[in-house]
């Protein structure tokens, strides 16, 4: 880890804190953000800690007009002691720099961004809810902001981390939702940008995404973009599925985005001896599964909701009511030990979480 000091710019004016009953998602921010710099005579440079604030970029710089940006998600949780914990924060940091490959952005100093959001997150601790459920979700992303109008990778990027003191993502919480199959519309392909995360798969889904929710459907179910017969992942979130006893997820294969809580909940099934399948899994295969009923439960994952499980599907005019539209065993005992572990409720027996002090944060 390079040796780096953050400024630390305090914010003049205290902002009006939300009532923990009216949280939503994504709505409020915190009064101070994390910036860096990076242009390429200099690399990556300037950390600063600032008041949040909206930013000044010209209008022709290259985000605006070539896409090339990427982001994480990743949550602080205050635990009934009084800790602050992060849940495996280097993973989120590791898949940055994956998706900054993917997108020819330069590579971050894992380790020091890491101590870096730890300081910010320490400094606006008082933003962290404490009622149940709730949490501080933290965005770092990075932006293309040379101002040049050419197809081209950028030669000035800013990395900037915001944060925001959240509720549930979606309303149902850990109630069932309904899901609809999409056939007509694809998030991505192999060989794409599904595997990085970049603004532009999810751009490319928000046709689908609004036309299921006209129907009264809460996601959608992708296939994959070139046979449209294989599951790929549900909305935003990999998804998994029992059957027989077993839990299948589709198997990465270049358009999924591996998610955190997806490689959490298969070491958390494999810790209980529940067997783990990632393979190919067709539409079909699910259907028959469905008339044999031997379709136990379905779940999709992702850090914003942790697990969601999925009451109902909807394909080709079939209605799928999986588990009597009711939350299954497994997906309840997944959601209660991530977040049990999370909010420092249950024991940590893989190492996920960070502890957020004074004294793990970078030099001032």
């Amino acid at each position: 880890m390079e040796e780096w000091t953050v400024k630390v710019n305090h914010s003049a004016v205290k902002k009006e804190k939300p009532k923990t009953d009216q949280l939503e998602f994504g709505r409020v921010f915190t009064d101070h953000m994390f910036i860096m710099d990076y242009s390429v005579p200099l690399g990556w440079h300037d950390p600063r800690i600032v008041p949040y604030e909206p930013l000044t970029i010209d209008p022709s710089a290259m985000t605006f007009h070539y896409g090339q940006s990427v982001f994480e998600g990743l949550k602080a949780y205050y635990t009934p002691e009084g800790d602050i914990h992060l849940f495996r924060p280097e993973k989120n940091l590791q898949r940055l720099n994956r998706s900054n490959d993917r997108l020819c952005i330069p590579p971050i100093d894992e380790a020091f961004i890491l101590q870096a959001i730890k300081q910010l997150v320490y400094l606006d601790k008082e933003w962290i809810p404490t009622a149940e459920g709730t949490s501080l979700y933290i965005r770092p992303f990075i932006i293309s902001t040379e101002p040049f109008i050419g197809v081209a990778p950028s030669h000035q990027y800013k990395l900037i981390v915001i944060l925001s003191p959240v509720g549930a993502y979606y309303k149902e919480g850990i109630n069932p939702v309904k899901i609809a199959v999409e056939n007509q519309y694809v998030r991505t392909v192999k060989g794409g940008t599904g595997e990085a995360k970049t603004g532009g798969n999810y751009a490319a889904s928000l046709k689908a995404q609004e036309l299921c929710a006209q129907k009264g459907f809460t996601q959608v179910l992708w296939l994959d973009g070139l046979e449209k017969k294989y599951i790929e992942e549900v909305g935003s979130m990999n998804v998994f599925f029992k059957i027989n006893g077993k839990v299948y997820t589709p198997a990465l294969n270049g358009s999924i985005l591996e998610g955190v809580t997806r490689n959490s909940v298969i070491q958390m099934l494999q810790y209980w001896n529940i067997p783990v399948i990632e393979e190919k899994l067709a539409i079909d295969d699910l259907y028959q599964a469905y008339l044999d009923e031997t379709l136990e439960e379905a779940f999709g994952t992702g850090t914003a909701a942790v697990i969601s499980p999925i009451g109902q599907l909807s394909w080709e005019n079939k209605d799928l009511y999986i588990n009597e539209g009711k939350t299954g065993k497994i997906s309840k005992a997944l959601y209660d030990t991530l977040t049990g572990i999370q909010y420092g409720r249950e024991k940590d027996p893989f190492d996920w979480i960070e502890k957020v002090t004074k004294k793990n944060t970078v030099k001032q």
